[in-house]
């Protein structure tokens, strides 16, 4: 079983609720369909219930029925919703005026309906901007406790199977912050071992990269990930995090062992955690395409509960995937 099968497989079990935003963007629902034939989750559309099942009768599709629809515009909980979005916006001079309104737009109510604990995750970007799908999670959702940072990570499998665990590794950050602080870097490395966990099923070994390996090369940038390691360390002592490390000495067991001899984690990492977005954006597409590595992702995460952003060019195979990834990450929070 691969790893794709064995994350549909631990959502099935998880019924978790999984709302989708996007509930009249023909690709969703026909993931929805799919989702629900197969049991991989419980799903939430937003939209009005008669374009939604109108639609799912052009194209055939019959679990639908199996979701719970609701309509944005009128709803049972909405005066709840919109209370509790006054409520926790008030610092910020929310009226309710604007919350009446807020609450009507889908990517806003399905934020809230996680808030409020109707739902269990949220899968969006199939016809909306990654901005769009993101502002309401953070003013409502937010970050973890002590985590002050949204991360991407991409699980990527690869066909030599020496690298990583049998061929896995998590790549981070590669989707979201531009230029961390070191304390910023480190919340990034604990989030993504604790995603790898969640979704891959394995043990993380978390390597902090850089252009040195343990003090080759001096400079500012080094020693953030210096920093970064210490301070990701001190977080969870329990895992196993080590840097600054040179890709190679990373990944290869014989440059490990020459660079870093005292490390556990030099030549064995399966997860890399790069200083910047853009060194880990160009390498997650570099393996992508030059070794013919599938990437799963990006997984965000960081976020109090699992939410989700699509490329808008996906697939309906990528939605259902996502879908089973926020599953997991909902029953690992």
């Amino acid at each position: 079983m691969d790893l794709l099968d064995r994350i549909i497989e631990n959502a099935k079990k998880q019924g978790k609720k999984i709302v989708l935003p996007e509930g009249l963007e023909e690709r969703t629902l026909k993931a929805a369909d799919i989702v629900l034939q197969e049991g991989i989750a419980q799903i939430i559309l937003l939209g009005d219930p008669a374009e939604i099942h109108k639609l799912a009768k052009e194209k055939s599709l019959r679990n639908i029925e199996k979701a719970t629809i609701v309509n944005p515009k009128f709803h049972e909980k909405k005066e709840h919703y919109i209370d509790l979005m006054v409520e926790l916006r008030k610092n910020k001079g929310l009226t309710r005026e604007e919350a009446s309104q807020l609450i009507e737009n889908p990517l806003y109510l399905a934020t809230l309906m996680i808030k409020n604990g109707d739902a269990d995750g949220e899968v969006a970007g199939a016809m909306n901007a990654t901005g769009d799908v993101l502002r309401p999670a953070f003013q409502f959702v937010k970050t973890k406790p002590g985590i002050s940072v949204v991360s991407g990570a991409f699980i990527m499998i690869l066909k030599d199977k020496e690298f990583g665990h049998e061929g896995i590794m998590v790549f981070a950050d590669c989707a979201v912050h531009p230029n961390p602080t070191d304390k910023e870097l480190a919340e990034i490395a604990v989030t993504t071992a604790y995603t790898t966990r969640a979704i891959v099923g394995i043990e993380p070994k978390v390597a902090m990269l850089s252009f040195s390996t343990k003090g080759s090369a001096r400079h500012e940038m080094c020693d953030k990930v210096i920093q970064a390691t210490r301070i990701a360390q001190s977080m969870d002592p329990n895992l196993q995090i080590d840097g600054e490390l040179q890709a190679d000495a990373a990944i290869i067991p014989s440059i490990g062992k020459s660079k870093a001899p005292q490390s556990a984690i030099a030549g064995y990492a399966n997860v890399l955690i790069f200083p910047t977005l853009e060194a880990g954006n160009i390498a997650y597409k570099l393996v992508q395409r030059l070794a013919h590595a599938e990437a799963i992702g990006p997984v965000l995460q960081g976020m109090a509960a699992p939410i989700n952003d699509l490329s808008r060019g996906c697939s309906v195979s990528d939605i259902v995937n996502l879908i089973a990834i926020t599953a997991n990450q909902a029953a690992g929070l």
